[in-house]
């Protein structure tokens, strides 16, 4: 470990110029298929979910990623060149077909001999996987650390990930690079000086209330580590997943929103309520996550099963999130001083629709059970 810190802080000073490829430069949002469809996943799959992304109004809501997890990889053939399974009969073609719809592929490896569940890794083969992945038309690769422990050190991680992102790099294919190894080693220390776009900071999230909101809540303290092409990573989505009721997808969304997190879907697109849609085509929660000053909100305060997060906004506004874990309503509510924006605002509610109008010295409000309160703050016209 003491090596390990060592090398963070020799690379600490380099983090721009060491991670700048100049991609991600807002928080990369998709789908995914592991949440979903684990092994399941197949060419049909992947298709019918980029054609559901092209016409449901996801993709005009900036969502760009159609992402295959694990369990894609076939053999190695004579030349160690990484084969598909029969379920992917030609990579390169459903690619095309991806990028046919105004969409980008992502891919998933490992620096393991082996990926989690089992499949062909990278090891050894880095440079040779990150070209096929050029050469199919790849344009974004989760790295899964899974058996890489079987022969490497914990603290070779940073030198690992970024063999993996120089050999990226030398494809000359921008290609967004997302470091899972969940959050081990601090590696939002030196994520951006390995290469990293985004990097897990938590283990696997589940389909729950509970599991989402103990990952959400535990980004608290890593805000100074997140920017424009560097982002913490607290897993997908679970938005219309399990048992999830509307107040906590709305939970979900916004406090990812907050956290300037990935939004990468994990639901079937093909199979979505309404209800469930609107929550992940809501532009005025994206626009949050979105903001180009790319600052990752702080938790000011926690009151028992009351969270409050305060988001800086480039237009000079913040957003404030008021979290219940409470499975009654909770009031919720805040002195305006904390703001540093005077003591007259003007106040909307952002899942309401709602203009809240002035406000002056402290605002409160009425938070759903299990649920949020998204307000936006500016300074009174």
């Amino acid at each position: 470990m003491k090596r390990l810190l060592i090398l963070a802080i020799i690379l600490l000073p380099c983090m721009a110029s060491a991670q700048g490829n100049k991609l991600a430069m807002t928080p990369p949002m998709g789908w995914a298929s592991w949440n979903k469809f684990g092994c399941k996943v197949s060419d049909a799959v992947v298709r019918a979910q980029a054609d559901a992304m092209a016409s449901n109004g996801m993709r005009e809501a900036g969502y760009t990623y159609i992402n295959i997890d694990d369990c894609w990889q076939g053999k190695r053939d004579a030349n160690g060149v990484l084969q598909p399974n029969e379920k992917f009969p030609d990579m390169k073609a459903l690619a095309d077909y991806v990028h046919s719809k105004g969409l980008k592929l992502g891919m998933y490896t490992s620096p393991g001999p082996k990926t989690c569940a089992r499949f062909e890794g990278s090891y050894q083969h880095e440079e040779q996987d990150a070209k096929m992945f050029a050469d199919w038309g790849v344009d974004y690769l989760k790295y899964d650390w899974c058996t890489a422990s079987d022969v490497y050190k914990l603290e070779q991680m940073p030198e690992v990930y970024k063999k993996m992102s120089d050999a990226l790099k030398a494809t000359g294919r921008p290609i967004v690079y997302s470091i899972c190894q969940y959050g081990w080693n601090e590696v939002w220390k030196w994520g951006a000086a390995a290469g990293g776009n985004l990097w897990r900071t938590t283990g696997d999230i589940e389909p729950n209330f509970f599991s989402m909101v103990y990952i959400g809540m535990n980004q608290s303290g890593l805000e100074q580590y997140a920017g424009p092409g560097r982002w913490n990573d607290p897993d997908m989505l679970e938005v219309g997943n399990g048992r999830f009721t509307q107040n906590e997808n709305r939970y979900h969304m916004s406090l990812w929103a907050m956290l300037s997190a990935p939004l990468i879907a994990g639901n079937d697109l093909t199979q979505m309520k309404p209800e469930v849609l609107e929550v992940l085509t809501n532009k005025e929660v994206i626009a949050i996550d979105q903001d180009p000053l790319g600052k990752q909100a702080k938790r000011i305060r926690q009151i028992g099963p009351l969270s409050i997060w305060v988001k800086e906004m480039s237009d000079g506004s913040r957003v404030v999130g008021f979290f219940s874990i409470n499975g009654q309503p909770t009031k919720g509510s805040i002195d305006l001083k904390e703001l540093g924006m005077g003591k007259r605002v003007q106040i909307s509610d952002i899942w309401e629709k709602k203009d809240l109008g002035i406000v002056e010295n402290s605002f409160s409000t009425a938070v759903p059970a299990r649920g949020v309160t998204l307000v936006r703050i500016a300074k009174a016209k």
